[in-house]
């Protein structure tokens, strides 16, 4: 502070002498106040505090100007550049030339009037005479170079901050156009940027730039005077054919921004730039940016390609045209009510350039950068699209060659044609035509895949495209493609395809069918056309590979709109047919029944097609899938996943059952449930031995709810046969109410057999340790469900099932558990029987007799532990008996 005051007195006292003193006089005292000025800046973080600094800028940048003018006047351009390098030169503690710069370079960051001051002392046109000659004339190189670098980019980042700081100003452009040199650099740029001085390349574009987007119309009209903008371009012609891409990128990119940053002030610029066939420079330029490395002239080319796209907004009148909306179109597109935003295409020459280039070259980036500036114009404005493509067609011409770009272009085309539909709500149907005409040649498979998939997605996005793309014989091609491959699939099953089948032809197999199924989907009159064309027999082929399996079910699922019968034949079918092993493929199966299952309507047809059968006999190829220890074979699939077919079967059969009087009472007549219950039993984690139980005393007794939480949270270590058999009753449990078809299997996939995990659900967290968790709507447990009083017995079968699997719940060496789990069970089956209503059920249902036959040993001996539950459970139900024969 204290220096600062001494400072500013100082200052004070000059300020009043000086219009006294002769100019050498002046010019001392001010040089003698500037170290102590700089050394105030440096002790106090960069804060200047001086009362009247706009006075104080003004003379040192006058006197810089002066000492400028004096070492440059009448000098050739080498005397000249070098007498600048000697004035600003950093010399001990600092040369009179580097300290009158450094002050100007701090007092140009204050404020806008101190930036003023300096302005007008005539600075911007002498700085831009140094800036000229700093560009043009490199110096030669000397010995001592190294040693001077340093100081020279701290001179030079000074000199370029301060002339970027004058000349975004309005005032500074108009000063600077004293020098008359202005126009001389700019053509320097376009003709001499492979002699210049390389490091002064970049700040020089720099400043160009800052002063491109500060023109004037004083400025352009001077610049337009002297054909600046034509000598240039002359120029850059011959730079094109002579220097590297990347450099002509660099030059061409300082000239076309004075041509678009002038626009909003005058076209008088971008009008002597096209007259001058500017447009053609450019093409020439950008052709030769080809097969350029990564990042190499990125900057400016990008710089380039992002000006040309803003200059298609630059016309004095809007384009006009009207073009013939062919229908059908999307409900809510209407076109005369399309707003202007204002940024539409006013200019189709610039387009043109990016066009021609998009046909002309197979560079990925130039063709993805081309792509993604039109994508740009349309999301300026939505009458984009319309005015570009009703004039120039670039996405109807586009497709044509797409194919012979590569693949990561033609990915960025069909989103681009994609966003036609999504985005502008527009169905291009001259464009759709060329692109299913790509599909139907299918000259490079890649393009064809990425197509389809563009397709796909806006199939999938409204039903209308089910019409179009079926009126307009996609849909028949597909099911022509489809029915080759399905051929050859038959022909070739068991044996290892090609590579190329197991690439990009297997994926575009997955969305023909994906694109089948969508066209389909809701659509009754194309599943008609899939049928007529005789294609159910070949779509069902597609079953066995799991990559086609979840569009061809979809397609099939459809199928059974028309044709309930025709499905199940298939899917009983095929589940029958199924090898032991392919477990997620009668997974895929079941859960795709279960969808249609949820229609009562196909309740009738599963029956006739031995669905019920069907259905158990999975459960009996599982015969000792859950033994423990399991056998080699059926460790390899795991537990979960055998788990999980066990769910989905039983599952099935409920569906089937549900709310069908005559499904259930045909599952009842034919001894269904006891089949059921063998088939159950025999899984390996029920006890199958046949030797006598012996009886024990229980040390304690565990309810059939709170075995199923223990389970559910492993809150004990249960053996595995226990936990297996727990949630097999659970299972049936569930079927009893009649909501095992409700529930939803939540249970964390982990990979089993070599397969990765199909299933995106994930499990909760509570639920990860695991193999598989139920759970409905406002069910925390579903042990839960256990404690309603008297719940409804919707299947009492599933209940005789249960008391067939009671003496079968035992384990060697584990008899005190097996009993307690037995005598859980049997008082858990006591109180599904409390009711009048549901005793009557149990008694129609054969539970009596199923009591006495499979756990005669327990009923009949006094001293067993199951002996008095299950006395009590015949007492109740005995009274409700209609069948006499049952007591005797």
């Amino acid at each position: 502070t204290l220096l600062w005051e001494t400072l500013g007195k100082q200052f004070v006292e000059y300020e009043q002498v000086a219009p006294f003193l002769f100019p050498e006089d002046q010019q001392r005292r001010l040089l003698e106040f500037l170290p102590l000025f700089l050394k105030a800046w440096e002790q106090s973080a960069g804060a200047i505090k001086l009362p009247n600094i706009q006075l104080l800028a003004s003379e040192v940048s006058k006197l810089l100007t002066k000492e400028i003018k004096r070492n440059l006047n009448g000098k050739p351009a080498e005397e000249a550049r070098l007498a600048l390098d000697q004035l600003l030169q950093q010399k001990g503690e600092g040369g009179d030339g580097y300290l009158l710069l450094k002050s100007v370079y701090l007092l140009s960051q204050t404020d806008l009037r101190t930036m003023w001051n300096i302005i007008g002392s005539g600075l911007p046109a002498a700085l831009m005479h140094c800036l000229y000659l700093f560009f043009t004339v490199p110096l030669k190189k000397t010995s001592d170079d190294r040693e001077t670098s340093e100081d020279d980019a701290q001179t030079q980042e000074m000199l370029v901050k301060i002339m970027l700081n004058m000349y975004k100003e309005e005032q500074g452009i108009e000063e600077l156009l004293a020098a008359d040199k202005l126009q001389s650099l700019i053509v320097a740029t376009s003709s001499l940027w492979d002699q210049c001085n390389h490091s002064w390349k970049a700040p020089t574009g720099r400043v160009l730039r800052t002063i491109a987007k500060a023109q004037t119309k004083t400025s352009i009209v001077y610049l337009q005077a002297v054909d600046c903008i034509k000598i240039a371009v002359q120029n850059l012609f011959t730079l094109a054919d002579t220097l590297p891409a990347c450099d002509v990128c660099e030059a061409a990119s300082i000239v076309l921004c004075f041509v678009k940053d002038s626009y909003p002030v005058s076209s008088a610029l971008i009008t002597e730039f096209e007259n001058n066939d500017g447009y053609q420079l450019l093409l020439k330029i950008l052709l030769r940016c080809e097969g350029l490395q990564q990042n190499e002239g990125d900057p400016y080319l990008d710089e380039i390609l992002d000006m040309l796209t803003c200059l298609t907004t630059c016309g004095k009148t809007e384009l006009k045209v009207s073009g013939n909306i062919v229908h059908p179109q999307l409900p809510h597109f209407d076109f005369e009510r399309t707003q202007s935003s204002g940024m539409t295409v006013k200019n189709l020459q610039p387009f043109q350039v990016l066009q021609s280039i998009f046909q002309r070259s197979n560079d990925q980036h130039l063709c993805e950068r081309i792509l993604a500036a039109i994508g740009t114009i349309w999301a300026w404005d939505r009458v984009n699209f319309f005015l570009l493509e009703w004039t120039l067609q670039p996405i109807n011409q586009f497709t044509d060659i797409i194919h012979f770009k590569p693949h990561p272009v033609q990915i960025q085309f069909f989103r681009l044609v994609e966003s036609i539909v999504l985005d502008l709500s527009y169905v291009p149907h001259e464009i759709l035509k060329k692109v299913q005409y790509l599909i139907k040649e299918n000259i490079v498979p890649f393009c064809t895949l990425t197509a389809l998939q563009c397709l796909l997605s806006m199939t999938q996005k409204d039903l209308l495209f089910s019409d179009i793309f079926r009126d307009s014989g996609l849909l028949g091609l597909l099911l022509a493609l489809l029915r080759k491959e399905a051929k050859i699939l038959r022909k070739s099953a068991g044996t290892h395809l090609p590579a190329l089948k197991e690439g990009t032809e297997k994926q575009l197999n997955v969305v023909m069918l994906k694109m089948v199924a969508a066209l389909t989907a809701r659509s009754v009159r194309n599943t008609v056309v899939l049928k007529d064309y005789g294609m159910v027999p070949y779509i069902k082929i597609f079953l066995d590979d799991e990559c086609y399996r979840s569009a061809t079910l979809t397609i099939l699922e459809q199928l059974s709109v028309i044709n309930y019968e025709e499905y199940m034949s298939i899917i009983i079918g095929a589940l029958c047919s199924s090898t032991q092993w392919e477990l997620h493929l009668k997974l895929d199966l079941l859960k795709s029944l279960l969808r249609i299952l949820e229609s009562p309507k196909s309740h009738s047809a599963f029956r006739t097609c031995s669905g019920f059968n069907g259905l158990l006999s999975l459960l009996s190829d599982m015969e000792g899938a859950l033994q423990d220890p399991p056998s080699e074979q059926w460790a390899a699939v795991g537990e979960n996943c055998i788990l999980e077919l066990v769910f989905y079967t039983l599952q099935g059969i409920t569906a089937a059952l549900h709310l069908d009087p005559v499904n259930s009472n045909f599952f009842q007549k034919n001894g269904l449930f006891e089949k059921m219950a063998e088939d159950l039993g025999s899984l390996g984690c029920f006890w199958t031995e046949g030797k006598r139980q012996i009886p024990v005393s229980l040390e304690k007794k565990r309810t059939f709810a709170e075995f199923l939480d223990a389970t559910f949270s492993s809150s004990e270590p249960f053996p595995a046969w226990l936990k297996n058999c727990i949630w097999i009753l659970n299972f049936l449990d569930h079927m009893v109410k009649g909501t095992l078809h409700q529930e939803s299997y939540l249970k964390e996939r982990k990979p089993e057999i070599g397969k990765e995990s199909r299933d995106d659900q994930e499990a909760p967290q509570a639920q990860e340790e695991h193999p598989f968790a139920f759970k409905r709507p406002g069910n925390k447990l579903p042990a839960s469900t256990l404690e309603v009083r008297d719940c409804t017995i919707v299947h009492a079968g599933a209940v005789c099932v249960m008391v067939r699997l009671l003496p079968k719940l035992y384990k060697e060496g584990h008899a005190q558990l097996s009993q307690e789990i037995q005598c859980a069970l049997v008082d858990y089956i006591q109180s599904l029987v409390k009711s009048e209503k549901s005793r009557q059920v149990m008694c129609e249902s054969g539970l009596l007799s199923t009591i006495i036959t499979s756990c005669q040993d327990a009923f009949c001996c006094d001293s067993h532990p199951l002996h008095l539950p299950l006395t009590r459970v015949f007492e109740k139900l005995a009274s409700q008996a209609v069948e006499p024969h049952v007591l005797r």
